[in-house]
């Protein structure tokens, strides 16, 4: 079975795992008219905030860490702060819009997840043009060896 771990379900909840650990996750089978999903091929994602009640038990076979392009839209009004009264922090958005550049993802097997994801690995940097190019790493794909998976070996029912 293939399971999707996203990034930011990683660095909120979750454990760093390792090829050949065993692992129980809440996972969400992956619906294809899901308009917000990029899942990568998984058939499922782990969901750490609600979701299933009962978790999967399996073994980690094998991790690929998703690399995926993105196109940002720089906001230029966003470049210079407000100004603010001395003594007082002004917090502004970074006007950066990213767009996933469909087919622009890659997977690198790596032995364990991270528990932190950089927030981005390339970057093209200025002067650029709007929209330029960021690539980052925004999760995990695991191959997970679950033994009641019906494509299981082991699975009493599978001919």
């Amino acid at each position: 079975m293939r399971v999707f771990y996203g990034d930011w379900q990683m660095e909120c909840c979750g454990t760093p795992f390792h090829v050949g650990d065993e692992v129980g996750w809440r996972l969400v089978t992956v619906d294809e008219r899901d308009p917000q999903g990029e899942y990568y091929g998984a058939g499922a994602w782990v969901e750490n905030h609600g979701g299933p009640d009962r978790e999967t038990t399996g073994r980690v076979r094998g991790i690929d860490l998703v690399h995926q392009e993105f196109l940002a839209r720089h906001d230029p009004r966003a470049v210079e702060p407000p100004a603010a009264p001395p003594g007082e922090v002004v917090f502004m958005a970074t006007g950066r819009d990213l767009e996933a550049v469909p087919g622009g993802h890659t997977l690198e097997p790596v032995d364990g997840c991270p528990k932190w994801f950089d927030a981005f690995e390339d970057e093209e940097q200025p002067p650029r043009s709007v929209p330029f190019r960021v690539r980052r790493a925004v999760g995990v794909l695991v191959t997970l060896d679950v033994p009641d998976d019906p494509g299981h070996p082991d699975d009493p029912a599978r001919p």
